[in-house]
């Protein structure tokens, strides 16, 4: 095996179509997840078309557990994909901090723990890849999701940062930020918004969530994928600390 990809938040919508996009004869796909079965269902799916797969629970949260992954993993990590997220939609006094705090420590302290647990081996063997999922909230905003655009608009800062400090390596961070995408989690914003606003989920669709997309349309995962595998390549190298927006002209305006 030529190189191991970690994905975490790979066992459904994003993380999962990236894992299939990306496996072949000559990669090994960690999956982790919160969620132990799901995790070990998607490298069974993956393991089953004849491809290296592992799935693992993983808090990306807990520091010590990200370390002890790490050290259990059969190859060091060469491509690192922090991609794990939530959502929790509120207004801001109504927020509860307890599920505020857990937003900003998956989506972006949990990116920072994990770049910070690869970082050493990826120098050592003069080579890494680091990309964050972000979200069209990494650049702008909406009501009633302060945490999530908080955290995602962290993201953009941090792979900033992490680019200068690892410019002295062949090792690059970047973030994708594409709108509206069609997972479990965006289907039950759809559905939420559509109870709370006393509006048809297809309403919803079409006045709120690409009211805004000059192209009108969700982002495909294949668009995610295609951008992950131009961001791991050789020829990427000097590609780095950057936002690809794939947002159908929406922040074009």
């Amino acid at each position: 095996m030529n190189k191991h990809i970690l994905i975490t938040g790979g066992a459904s919508g994003i993380g999962l179509g990236i894992a299939e996009a990306l496996a072949d004869s000559d990669t090994l796909i960690t999956v982790t997840d919160l969620n132990q079965e799901a995790a070990l269902e998607a490298a069974k799916k993956l393991s089953s078309k004849g491809y290296h797969a592992l799935g693992v629970a993983l808090n990306v949260t807990d520091e010590a557990a990200i370390i002890q992954l790490l050290s259990e993993l059969p190859a060091p990590v060469d491509v690192l994909i922090n991609n794990a997220g939530i959502q929790h939609v509120a207004a801001l006094e109504e927020f509860p901090q307890n599920q505020w705090r857990l937003l900003v420590d998956v989506m972006l302290t949990g990116t920072a723990l994990m770049t910070k647990a690869v970082l050493p081996s990826m120098r050592e063997r003069n080579f890494g890849r680091v990309i964050n999922i972000g979200s069209i909230h990494s650049l702008v905003a909406s009501r009633f999701k302060s945490a999530y655009v908080a955290a995602k608009h962290g993201l953009v800062g941090f792979s900033k940062v992490m680019a200068l400090e690892t410019a002295d390596h062949d090792i690059t961070i970047n973030t994708i930020c594409p709108a509206y995408v069609k997972t479990p989690l965006v289907e039950k914003q759809i559905a939420d918004q559509a109870k709370n606003h006393g509006i048809s989920e297809q309403q919803v669709i079409e006045q709120i969530m690409l009211a805004p997309m000059p192209k009108k349309s969700f982002i495909d995962i294949a668009e995610i994928t295609h951008t992950v595998r131009f961001l791991m390549a050789k020829e990427a190298c000097n590609i780095t600390g950057q936002t690809l927006a794939l947002d159908g002209g929406w922040t074009a305006q």
